[in-house]
């Protein structure tokens, strides 16, 4: 087993310091891992609460995903929310407040948040978890993909102009999301911390 200290392996993201001693452990290690991402974000897609005049609730469920991505790197994450959309769509009751289905207008969120945990894990295993300043450009541009997809899906989805979906799809949710940066900033740094001291 090796020595390294954690934060000296270069690309790593906190999901590889899981110990995994050969090919076969290591495939199993992952499977858990996704479907654990898949898991947790459905879970905290259950803290929903309705926002007056929009349609898209406040959720856990956008910080989870983006949490996933930067943890497992771009690979697992992806797979982690691949399954949870999969799922979901199968008839999994665990989209935001225990929807499930496909077409509905917040859909597109749930589609911005599979790519947002592959390029916010991408962004991990270049360092962007690692300290407060990066893990807050790498969750920024995470919610960056997930408006740039959820946002017009909303508005085609509902029939209404870009600049309507913008107010009613992403400012209301813009302090909420600046908490979850401040959360992560925190959090990713931290563990990371942790992580070398035990290594």
């Amino acid at each position: 087993m090796s020595t390294v200290a954690p934060t000296l392996l270069p690309g790593a993201v906190l999901a590889d310091l899981l110990p995994a001693a050969t090919a076969t452990r290591a495939r199993v290690r992952d499977a858990a891992l996704v479907a654990g991402g898949a898991v947790i974000t459905g879970i905290a897609a259950q803290i929903a609460l309705p926002v007056p005049g929009s349609p898209v609730p406040v959720t856990g469920q956008t910080f989870a995903a983006l949490l996933v991505g930067a943890s497992l790197g771009a690979r697992r994450g992806l797979l982690s929310l691949a399954l949870y959309a999969l799922a979901g769509i199968a008839g999994v009751p665990w989209f935001a407040g225990g929807a499930a289905g496909a077409g509905g207008a917040t859909f597109g969120y749930v589609l911005g948040m599979l790519l947002a945990a592959t390029a916010v894990g991408a962004l991990a295993r270049r360092g962007g978890d690692r300290g407060t300043l990066r893990t807050a450009a790498t969750m920024l541009a995470g919610n960056a993909v997930i408006y740039a997809i959820g946002v017009p899906y909303l508005a085609l989805s509902m029939g209404m102009p870009l600049d309507r979906a913008f107010a009613v799809g992403m400012v209301p949710f813009l302090i909420g999301d600046a908490l979850k940066i401040a959360l992560a900033m925190g959090a990713l740094p931290t563990a990371w911390k942790l992580a070398g001291r035990r290594g």
